[in-house]
């Protein structure tokens, strides 16, 4: 999902002159078949007794703002959230962890998460954190690869085959 309208195949690098021009650009996870929808918002997750079925969505317009009437569902067993990143947002759920939960995070001024780089686990149980919100802006190899062992990580918790002490 892209909030942002689909770029154009080719870039026009004088009408964008001095910034970088925009073009579509598709990854080799894209490629392997993955649909992409263009100027999309997500408004919310559904579940049902306590389990993620789905993300609410809507189309925008070019102001960003929802259009009203285009609300679809993505039906969806698991999501996750990954976008540009300055810092952990800590309102919602991650303001409510820290309040009540003590979620920790470390004494940068971004105040990332805190979570072991063994299995990815923080302070809060059964909650698990990988990538830019644990480490701090970095590349996408790293937020891949952090991703991919706290996946195994929590697969290996669910399964119940390895119990890492805290």
């Amino acid at each position: 999902l892209d909030i942002r309208p689909q770029p154009p195949e080719k870039e026009d690098k004088l009408s964008v002159w001095p910034y970088w021009a925009t073009k579509m650009r598709t990854s080799s996870s894209q490629a392997e078949g993955a649909e992409r929808e263009f100027q999309v918002a997500t408004l919310e997750f559904i579940g049902e007794e306590g389990q993620l079925t789905g993300v609410k969505c809507c189309e925008v317009d070019e102001k960003r703002k929802p259009i009203a009437g285009t609300e679809f569902v993505i039906r969806a067993d698991l999501a996750f959230i990954a976008i540009g990143f300055a810092g952990p947002a800590m309102a919602g759920v991650a303001a409510e962890l820290e309040g009540e939960m003590k979620i920790t995070t470390d004494s940068r001024r971004s105040r990332n998460v805190e979570a072991n780089d063994r299995d990815y686990r923080t302070s809060v149980d059964r909650l698990y954190a990988a990538g830019d919100v644990r480490r701090g802006q970095s590349l996408v190899v790293w937020a891949i690869r952090e991703g991919r062992q706290a996946a195994r990580s929590i697969d290996e918790a669910l399964m119940g085959t390895t119990v890492l002490p805290r």
